[in-house]
């Protein structure tokens, strides 16, 4: 057994500084260790997928990262580390307990993942080590995590049992209340227009400093279509991942950071709304093109006629946010987002479809993973 700041202390010396998560019993010291340490950022997430992708994005703008989550909660995170973490090869240290593991007996709905937790991990391809036990073995432990980082750009895990870390005390006040944001509804009533409308208007008034954040899909295929730069980044999967992406980044950069979203993708991971409403960060701007379908698969039907996301935004702590359904009113929300402290959010209803022969980013995801982290670090 150790003691958090054993942990701590030399991962703090190996660059990682930015922890998040989603809190498990095994894990409590550490997470309270974290919060209670000034030299540390801690993100708490809605999800452990949300977790990931919020890492993600931390590591863009050049933080050292470790992602914390109960094994239960690794079913959550199989799509980002297989679909966003894999492709774009971002690394990051996972520290995931294993309940109901070797000889523990536990809850019923942890018999399964239990039993699988370590094959689990080697099936994603992510290497894997046992949370170190002794103080001795901890920079040891941290130096054969990082080097394979290095080496790979994928994850690292260690699989925390019972006991491996003391107890630690929790001090922390609750997150304060979110003063009342500002709603702003620019509907004209007419025909929507279409997404590659949209977005020349939207490359039209972006500063060039801005980084953009594209989610997966169509949003993305034709941004590249348009203009592909190194402050791009396309999302290739995780769908529901592009806010929390944007959400590690904002909190790590002074970069303006424009989100991408799109209804069906928004819908998936709304808990990030909160997530981004609690951290509220001042650069992140918040869009979400509405063509109330999934374009990318034959254009079935979003629940989304039916959501005000605009709305949500406000309930769950932005600082602005506003509804369009026309090419003015969606730049006019733009720039005052972009004029003002955030996060906004900019709820932009369109018409669905894209043209014919869209092609795809020819850039390899890994190469717009690090051409972005450069643009970043620029």
């Amino acid at each position: 057994m150790i003691h958090a700041q054993d942990f701590l202390g030399p991962a703090r010396a190996a660059g990682i500084g930015f922890f998040t998560g989603v809190p498990c019993s095994f894990l409590t010291p550490v997470i309270n260790s974290v919060i209670g340490d000034p030299a540390l950022s801690y993100v708490a997430a809605a999800s452990e997928g949300e977790a990931v992708a919020i890492a993600a994005g931390a590591w863009l703008a050049g933080r050292g990262t470790a992602t914390m989550m109960q094994n239960s909660g690794l079913g959550n995170a199989i799509n980002p580390l297989t679909s966003l973490n894999y492709p774009f090869r971002i690394p990051g240290l996972l520290i995931v307990t294993w309940r109901a593991g070797p000889g523990l007996s536990d809850e019923p709905q942890h018999e399964l993942m239990g039993r699988i937790t370590p094959d689990l991990l080697d099936v994603m391809g992510i290497a894997r080590a046992p949370f170190p036990k002794e103080t001795g073995d901890v920079a040891p432990a941290l130096a054969t995590a990082a080097a394979h980082m290095a080496e790979t750009g994928l994850p690292f895990a260690f699989i925390m049992e019972k006991g491996d870390v003391a107890d630690a005390a929790l001090d922390a006040a609750p997150y304060p209340p979110r003063p009342a944001g500002t709603r702003a509804d620019l509907l004209a009533g007419g025909d929507p227009p279409a997404r590659m409308a949209v977005l020349e208007r939207l490359l039209a008034v972006l500063p060039d400093a801005a980084a953009v954040i594209a989610t997966t899909g169509k949003s993305g295929r034709e941004l590249f279509t348009l203009a592909d730069r190194p402050q791009h980044l396309y999302q290739v999967g995780s769908m529901g991942c592009a806010a929390a992406m944007g959400l590690g980044v904002a909190l790590n950069a002074d970069n303006p950071v424009v989100v991408v979203d799109g209804d069906g993708a928004l819908l998936m991971k709304m808990g990030t709304l909160a997530t981004v409403g609690a951290q509220a960060p001042r650069n992140l701007v918040h869009l979400v093109l509405d063509n109330g379908t999934y374009d990318s698969t034959g254009g079935q039907p979003t629940v989304s006629p039916g959501v005000d996301f605009a709305a949500a935004a406000l309930a769950c702590g932005y600082a602005g946010a506003a509804a369009c359904d026309g090419l003015d009113g969606f730049e006019q929300a733009v720039r005052a987002a972009l004029a003002g402290p955030g996060p906004h959010l900019v709820h932009a209803r369109i018409a669905p479809g894209s043209m014919k022969s869209l092609g795809r980013p020819t850039v390899k995801p890994h190469e717009v993973a690090r051409r972005f982290r450069d643009f970043l670090a620029g």
